[in-house]
């Protein structure tokens, strides 16, 4: 085995095993029992508009695969705000992402969390927050609480491991459509879109 196979290897290791400690120690901060595969990050991060000029808004990064497909996707470091609750997981991306706007807080609770930043305007929403884990009631806030973040029209992305979308159709003001199914992740996860209504 090559060297640089074998770093490669022991990093994607490190990475499990410090996502299934975080898990252990946090299990309803935590949606999975393994990091999100990258081909579930490369699907999410494709909602960006690169072009829009806006900064991206991510919400539970854990240990960074989607961050990494956010920055590849051509997202500048100084672009992306990342709302990590996790301060072990916070600790990991300030290592590996030291140019990200890296924020421990809660992402229901983004006024506070984001402070000067509150009122930024985003182009879009990737979350990996495990809503499933918490009230009907309190996604519904938590979905339109960031729609009023983004442009008319421009996108929340919204990882679930269940069969249906983590915020249901009709029970508050926006719209909600699925995205992709992707069988390469453990567990396979769903991805829905939630968007403002047309006005």
């Amino acid at each position: 085995m090559s060297l640089p196979l074998a770093r490669k290897l022991a990093e994607k290791f490190d990475e499990e095993i410090k996502f299934f400690k975080g898990w252990i120690d946090g299990p309803k901060a935590v949606g999975a029992i393994l990091p999100t595969s990258s081909i579930t990050a490369r699907r999410m991060a494709s909602v960006i508009d690169i072009n829009s000029g806006l900064p991206v808004l991510e919400l539970g990064p854990g240990t960074g695969v989607i961050t990494k497909a956010i920055l590849n996707s051509g997202i500048k470091p100084e672009q992306l705000y990342s709302i990590e609750y996790s301060s072990d997981f916070v600790d990991h991306l300030k290592n590996h992402y030291p140019d990200i706007h890296l924020i421990q807080g809660d992402a229901f609770d983004l006024d506070n969390t984001l402070a000067e930043q509150k009122d930024l305007v985003f182009d879009c929403v990737i979350s990996a927050v495990p809503l499933l884990n918490f009230p009907v009631e309190k996604r519904v806030h938590f979905i339109e609480d960031l729609l009023r973040r983004i442009p008319n029209g421009r996108p929340v992305i919204q990882i679930t491991y269940g069969p249906l979308a983590p915020v249901p159709a009709g029970k508050g003001n926006y719209i909600v459509q699925h995205y992709d199914f992707v069988m390469r992740n453990v567990p396979p996860a769903q991805l829905w879109v939630y968007k403002s209504p047309l006005i």
